[in-house]
């Protein structure tokens, strides 16, 4: 048993993990008294308070106030960006970009298929019409070969689309440089969806930072988090200005209320923002957490046949927001639902990967354009992939648990 727990970790790593038996008790049944090891957590630490605690004793509970001022200013810093605007959400600022390009009525909005709803639904918001782009295998990210067929059907139609959501999936920026190339070519601007890549690279560059327009999301499950929050970021100064204005319901300069256009909601408060400004300063430290998260997963269950981790592309650095695999029932004698029954049986949050917009109930009627002809990537990575626990405050021994119940549950114990 302990050769073969050697054979996928390290001498030490496999002596943690050896148990004789399936995780939970002696005797293999499930373990009670254990807290709920959850998916992405929020992670929050002492430097939040004080920003807070300001926020308080100055009364600037409103929204807006310097909180918000200077968690724009650190963000675009941090990213290289030139300019930032602090939303209630990351849908937020996909909304605001795409009408920032002029996506309106009758447009088609170019979109990767694997994602979550929120880097769609903005696109209907604006009336527009979205058009599915299918992964591929390298990147899990939006698929070259398929937005080179789309883009040239959409010119053989006559109806090139007017603007291109990227996504950059689970941490791992898209591969922006061939993608850009390509929109470029059709003069299709990009809005690139960074919720999940706050922190990674590309080319040298900040994730979020190579299309027209970036979003980042500081939901709960994020690696910074300010409760419920986002960010659009931009070199475009005057477009970010237009942006602030429609966030806060379109308010003209004057000294009653007076609006000449439709505006939303959108600002992000005083008090999150300070929360926003604490977790930024340990952004960096939340990936490198999160990446070693990846990597002791990696290290015990990478050997195991069947077992494929989501690749981390050579052009960046990916935050592993999520560790993301695949399992491939025929090669691992189970499937990834058994895991995820398995799992949750010892109290262990588990997830498929997103489900492709194209197989939405909301969407299947959307143009999908796959990677290849008879080739869908994202429906093989929804078919057999799995999240794992992966939050930067997930201890050792939680994480060892994990995955003893995996290597039990592959007949690897």
């Amino acid at each position: 048993m302990a050769a073969q727990l050697q054979t996928h970790a390290s001498p030490a790593r496999a002596a943690q993990l050896q148990t004789g038996a399936a995780p939970g008790t002696a005797d293999g049944l499930p373990g009670t008294g254990r807290s709920r090891i959850l998916l992405s957590p929020p992670h929050i630490g002492e430097e939040e308070q004080k920003f807070v605690r300001e926020a308080f004793e100055t009364n600037w509970i409103a929204p807006l106030g310097p909180n918000v001022d200077a968690f724009e200013a650190e963000l675009a810093a941090y990213t290289g960006s030139k300019g930032a605007v602090a939303l209630s959400s990351g849908t937020a600022g996909i909304h605001e970009a795409l009408r920032l390009l002029g996506v309106g009525p009758g447009d088609r909005v170019l979109c990767s298929s694997l994602t979550f709803v929120a880097s769609v639904n903005p696109i209907v918001y604006q009336g527009a019409e979205p058009v599915l782009i299918d992964s591929d295998e390298a990147t899990w990210n939006m698929s070259p070969a398929a937005l080179e067929r789309a883009l040239a059907e959409s010119k053989r139609e006559g109806r090139l689309p007017k603007a291109a959501v990227v996504v950059n999936l689970y941490g791992q920026s898209a591969d922006m440089l061939p993608l850009l190339e390509l929109l470029d070519a059709y003069g299709v601007p990009v809005v690139e969806d960074a919720a999940e890549s706050l922190g990674a690279t590309c080319s040298g560059r900040s994730s979020g930072t190579l299309g027209r327009f970036g979003v980042y999301s500081f939901n709960g499950n994020k690696i910074i988090t300010t409760s419920g929050g986002g960010m659009l970021v931009s070199d475009d100064l005057e477009a970010l200005e237009k942006a602030r204005f429609w966030a806060t319901q379109a308010r003209d300069q004057a000294p009653h209320y007076q609006h000449s256009e439709v505006g939303y909601n959108y600002r992000m408060s005083n008090i999150l923002a300070g929360v926003g400004r604490g977790q930024l300063r340990v952004l960096d430290e939340r990936v490198n957490a999160r990446r070693a998260v990846f990597d002791r997963y990696r290290e015990a269950l990478g050997g195991i046949e069947g077992i494929a981790f989501m690749p981390e592309a050579p052009y960046g650095r990916s935050t592993r927001w999520l560790t993301a695999l695949t399992v491939d029932p025929a090669a691992a004698g189970i499937t990834t639902e058994e895991l995820i029954a398995r799992l949750a049986a010892e109290n262990v949050e588990s997830r498929p990967v997103w489900k492709p917009m194209h197989r939405q109930p909301l969407y299947g009627k959307c143009a999908y354009y796959p990677h290849a002809e008879g080739t869908s990537v994202s429906d093989r990575l929804f078919e057999q992939g799995l999240c794992l626990p992966s939050g930067s405050s997930l201890g050792e021994s939680d994480q060892d648990f994990v995955i003893g119940i995996l290597l039990h549950a592959l007949n690897r114990s």
